[in-house]
């Protein structure tokens, strides 16, 4: 008897303009028998939204969609990296409900994930936790980054000649500064760009790839105070901010 496995499409559907979905995302949602979406609730409504219409407009019926409250997560605990994991696990847990219960053997499902699910995602990591309780295949379509939406709309690239960019969090730049001549951070809240020196250049941008979308650059100390405001307005009108900056040492004069 031919065992007929369940199998999971794990689509990154870009940092947030419908064109960035890639045609090789466009003929994997078409191949799709079930979509599931993660409610974050009203205030983040933008983020499934976007979901919905790439659905609509690429799915091929019949398909269903099938939506599960996301886990909230302690933004208050100084225990960062714990509450992350505790705030997987309960992912996890709804993920794996997800697919027993609503994916037939021989379907297949799809996730639709912000961005590139390779880059600053829990996707794949939650999932391999699911994979040791069910059996099931999965593949991964990449999508484009924040990274590259970012570097694309500052017309700049991410690297420079022999030099290597370092990776990180605001939370790790407050830490321990800025440990390269070009620094990518991801998701700063607390602007900590403000406390690495005069002598770098910001490239910033918020809501990537939306009608929301902000960008600024130029020298940390010129532009540093304009990006905490515009980060403070556009955050209190929305009730959320999503931003990338890329930290670039300039040359010294002279």
């Amino acid at each position: 008897m031919l065992l007929r496995v369940k199998r999971l499409l794990i689509i990154g559907i870009g940092a947030g303009d419908p064109d960035h979905l890639t045609l090789q995302g466009v003929k994997a949602i078409a191949a799709a028998d079930v979509f599931f979406l993660l409610d974050k609730g009203e205030v983040k409504h933008d983020l499934t939204g976007l979901r919905h219409d790439l659905i609509e407009a690429h799915g091929r019926p019949p398909y269903r969609v099938v939506e599960a409250r996301d886990p909230d997560r302690d933004r208050t605990t100084p225990a960062y990296a714990d509450a992350v994991r505790d705030w997987r696990s309960r992912r996890a847990r709804v993920y794996e409900a997800l697919v027993r219960e609503e994916l037939a053997d021989g379907q297949t499902g799809a996730f639709l994930v912000w961005g590139d699910p390779g880059v600053y995602d829990s996707t794949l990591a939650i999932l391999e936790e699911v994979a040791e309780l069910l059996t099931f295949e999965y593949e991964v379509i990449p999508g484009i980054s924040s990274v590259s939406a970012l570097t694309a709309r500052h017309a700049t690239s991410l690297t420079r000649v022999a030099r290597p960019v370092h990776i990180t969090t605001g939370r790790r730049l407050a830490e321990e500064g800025a440990t390269a001549d070009d620094v990518l951070v991801m998701l700063d809240a607390h602007c900590s760009f403000a406390g690495v020196g005069d002598d770098f250049h910001i490239y910033w941008g918020a809501y990537l790839g939306t009608p929301d979308e902000i960008l600024v650059s130029g020298p940390v100390a010129e532009v540093g105070d304009r990006i905490r405001e515009l980060r403070a307005e556009a955050r209190a009108r929305k009730g959320w901010i999503m931003d990338t900056y890329l930290l670039r040492r300039t040359p010294a004069a002279g």
